[in-house]
């Protein structure tokens, strides 16, 4: 028996009336940046099994080429590409049912649930036994930076459990029942040292050592602490390696435990309240009725055609969360599965794949207000450039200038399987897009553009010139078709590198002759095509199959994430990315289109975002809307991952991502509200998006038509007159100055 969680219901709170007992699909995520933990709510075994984001097999600086090894060889070993590893369980087992259950039931676990609040980023779980309520809370704070645990019944019994620490890796566990603490340390085959450490830091128990585990008993309160970490370092100089990491773990055991529970509690939801609280985004609302089912039912009736729009609003809101929890500056990226994995060779190593999902990881970050964590992923790409020059030079020629990488890559530098020669010039649309959105100009003098000028280097040595037009040479439309010169993808992404080169350095006022170089590039790069049916081709032959219904649309990367075809500027070959795009999805003239037509390997998590995206940029509403309620529909678990399969983050982020592209646009210049807003979201607001330039936007709109909007000079340079096109008119506002109060802008009529 089950009831809904205790308290009003959470705008974005995921709930479940049953356990979970499947890691992938069930199981509910927390993290803060670096320390992560999937928890399965057992009434009497309580799951939580823990990851560190820098537990890694796999070698230093690794490169298939430099390894003699061919070029799409993926080795996961230590010697090899390495993955990502899992740290560790805890595992508490209960005595709650140690004796036989009574006629009556008495005995029996009822009124169970277990929730995960988007908002508060605490996971609970509630139910009665014997009559008694037993409440657990888990969190991730970041502030402490360990993972925190609290257990309270009203009576003594249902806490009596044995605890046992557990390393994925097969490191001995040691015990000491006097200071209530377990441990553990070890060394991969690569050497990466790495420690965890349990600290019961607060109960009313009595607690003892039974081989290696503590057991409790006659408590009615206790709380745990878990850290774990390695002594990596995200430093290539220093040979990826840092300090020794049992002493980190005690030090943050130590100083949490000095803190009552109610002060990290307390400590923890005012981070995490403060991040959720940036944006809101809300359209229509689902029946009271509806809201009060469990969400793994909500996504059951999703699936069969119901709309639920709070459900699909909680997916935009847990995009955010997992960003936020699985990425943090001066911390790694976020990798395929985010922070989170419970095998030893996980799919595709956990990696950092740069033809897609690395970046989609992020596309909501500035969006979305968290800029913060981007910084993540910028350090990253300053880290792995230097083993990626080495590699570069290696493919291709000793005196190459600049810098590409492989399409993974790893913690270590590691680059292994194809490569993917604009890897490092789509890293530099994240470079330059920090830039676009914080307006940090020291951000922008010292990294942005010292790194994207070294990349249009690489491009400057090695574009060709074939029939009077410069193309990339060897190029791979990614995991389709052959390779060749001038592929439509590697041509987009270098005209887009050059583009945002120019920008930065117009916006420092330097390289006048180097800009020069490059604007003529720019010019001189082979021109789109379009096919005989109509089609943005893919490739400089017209071979495009109208039939053919792969996963990837890296042909339209110049409509988005890129901004080179546009409705307004380019029209042509907007209409002809159009016509791309339905094909990809397996729209037929004189059908009507739904997201059920889109079928085979169209159907993965990270490929109905981005198309929604795409989409959104080309003013497709109803179509966008379709992608986003086929991933909910087909590529989403009872707990909410997107799942490709199997389970993927860069899903989550990037239908967050979308959502935001239909309803707020920046990239031409301008401020462009509700650009793509279908039928069905007819009344709604947002609150906090952010706009390139440094600003801030809200926006409320009824029967499809803005009625107020502000946008805030928060982080721009200055307060000049911005453009903004609301309901297909433009008009120029003033912007409110942050902290003034909102002022809102008037709709034309």
């Amino acid at each position: 028996m089950s009831r809904a969680p205790d308290g009003p219901p959470g705008r974005h709170r995921l709930w479940y009336a049953r356990p979970a007992t499947d890691w992938q699909s069930q199981a509910l995520p927390i993290g803060n940046g670096r320390l992560g933990a999937m928890l399965f709510g057992g009434p009497e075994r309580d799951r939580i099994q823990f990851n560190e984001q820098s537990l890694w097999g796999g070698a230093n600086d690794y490169d298939n080429a430099l390894a003699g090894r061919p070029d799409d060889d993926f080795d996961l070993s230590d010697t090899g590409f390495g993955c990502y590893r899992p740290f560790g369980d805890l595992l508490l087992t209960f005595a709650l049912a140690s004796g036989p259950v009574a006629a009556d039931g008495a005995g029996r676990v009822t009124d169970y649930h277990r929730t995960l609040d988007l908002e508060t980023g605490i996971h609970s779980t509630g139910f009665a036994v014997a009559g008694q309520r037993v409440r657990r809370e888990a969190f991730a704070s970041r502030s402490a930076d360990v993972l925190v645990l609290r257990y309270q019944a009203a009576h003594p019994g249902p806490l009596d459990c044995d605890i046992a620490l557990t390393s994925a890796q097969g490191a001995p566990v040691t015990v000491d029942a006097a200071a209530r603490t377990a441990a553990f340390r070890g060394r991969l085959g690569n050497g990466l040292r790495y420690a965890a450490g349990l600290r019961l830091a607060d109960t009313d128990g009595v607690v003892t050592a039974v081989g290696a585990r503590l057991r409790v008993r006659t408590a009615t309160w206790m709380t745990l602490l878990l850290d774990a970490r390695t002594d990596y370092r995200m430093d290539a100089s220093a040979g990826w390696r840092g300090s020794a990491p049992e002493p980190a773990v005690e030090a943050a055991l130590d100083a949490a435990a000095d803190r009552p529970y109610p002060t990290l509690r307390a400590t923890h939801l005012a981070d995490s309240t403060e991040v959720a609280r940036r944006v809101s985004v809300t359209w229509g609302d689902s029946d009271e009725d509806l809201r009060a089912l469990p969400t793994d039912a909500r996504l059951a009736r999703y699936r069969t055609g119901g709309e639920d729009p709070a459900l699909e609003q909680t997916m935009v809101a847990l995009g955010r969360y997992l960003l936020y929890s699985s990425s943090r500056p001066g911390g790694l990226p976020a990798n395929l599965q985010g922070l989170w994995n419970d095998s030893d060779r996980p799919p595709w190593a956990c990696d950092y794949h740069t033809n897609i999902n690395v970046q989609m990881a992020y596309w909501a970050a500035e969006t979305t207000d968290l800029g913060d964590s981007h910084r993540a992923l910028v350090e990253f790409v300053r880290q792995v450039a230097v083993p990626s020059r080495v590699a570069t030079r290696h493919a291709f020629g000793a005196d190459t200038r600049g810098w590409t990488a492989r399409t993974s890559q790893s913690i270590f530098g590691g680059n292994a399987w194809e490569w993917n020669t604009v890897a490092s010039a789509w890293y530099a649309q994240h470079l330059y897009e920090h830039w676009a959105f914080s307006r940090d100009r020291a951000y922008l003098r010292d990294v942005a553009h010292p790194m994207i000028r070294e990349i249009c280097e690489f491009w400057q040595d090695r574009l060709i010139e074939r029939d009077g037009v410069l193309v990339a040479p060897d190029g791979w439309s990614p995991e389709h078709g052959p390779r060749e010169h001038g592929v439509t993808y590697d041509q987009q992404v270098v005209a887009d590198l050059f583009g945002n080169y120019l920008d930065c350095a117009e916006a420092l006022d330097v390289d006048a002759g180097y800009r020069a170089v490059v604007a003529d590039l720019r010019t001189r790069l082979a021109p789109h095509r379009i096919g005989r049916w109509g089609q943005l081709q893919e490739w400089r032959t017209d071979r495009d199959d109208p039939d053919d219904v792969h996963r990837h649309t890296s042909h339209l990367f110049a409509v988005f994430p890129g901004r080179q075809i546009t409705p307004t500027a380019t029209p042509d070959l907007a209409a002809a990315a159009l016509v791309s795009l339905t094909a990809r999805c397996g729209e037929r003239d004189g059908i009507p289109f739904d997201e059920s037509a889109v079928r085979g390997d169209s159907r993965r998590s990270w490929t109905w975002p981005w198309r929604a995206a795409v989409f959104a940029r080309l003013g497709e509403a109803q179509r966008a809307r379709h992608m986003i309620r086929g991933l909910l529909r087909y590529n989403t678990l009872e707990n909410l991952l997107c799942d490709h399969p199997p389970m993927q983050m860069d899903g989550n982020v990037g239908v967050t991502a979308a959502v935001v592209e239909m309803l707020l646009q920046s990239h031409q210049g301008l401020v462009h509200l509700l650009p793509a807003l279908p039928r069905e979201w007819a009344d709604g607001e947002f609150r906090g998006l952010r706009a390139r330039g440094g600003y801030r936007v809200d926006c409320t709109w009824r029967e499809g038509r803005v009625v107020d909007f502000a946008v805030v000079a928060d982080r721009a340079p200055h307060r000049d007159p911005v453009r903004v096109r609301v309901d297909g008119a433009d008009v120029w506002v003033t912007p409110t100055a942050p902290g003034a109060g909102p002022r809102p802008g008037s709709a034309p009529r």
